[in-house]
């Protein structure tokens, strides 16, 4: 399995570009970097049985967000278009920014 760098990191809008929920934008909640996946919010929903335990006695179906491979998402821009990230050097500093802007990314 390939670990490469990921430009992504949590905070980012981004919009995913295939599976289910192609279209679909959140905001990065977190990032495996060994796995090359995220999790974004409200993307990805999955459902989860659980049994009736003493923090929850009732147990029934828990909704929650699952990891999406990094390479099914994009950074959205300013505009709201998706985007690929590059990185250069300003004021001895390295910054993200986006390719279709030319802007700085935080």
């Amino acid at each position: 399995m390939h670990s490469g760098k990921t430009k992504i990191k949590s905070g980012d809008s981004v919009i995913v570009l295939a599976g289910k929920d192609k279209g679909k934008t959140g905001e990065v909640l977190s990032v495996d970097r060994k796995n090359n996946r995220a999790v974004v919010g409200g993307v990805n929903m999955v459902k989860k049985h659980t049994k009736p335990s003493a923090q929850n006695p009732q147990g029934g179906i828990k909704e929650f967000e699952s990891s999406i491979h990094i390479s099914n998402i994009a950074i959205l821009d300013q505009n709201n278009k998706p985007s690929k990230i590059g990185y250069r050097m300003e004021n001895d500093k390295k910054v993200r920014f986006s390719k279709t802007t030319n802007k700085t990314l935080s």
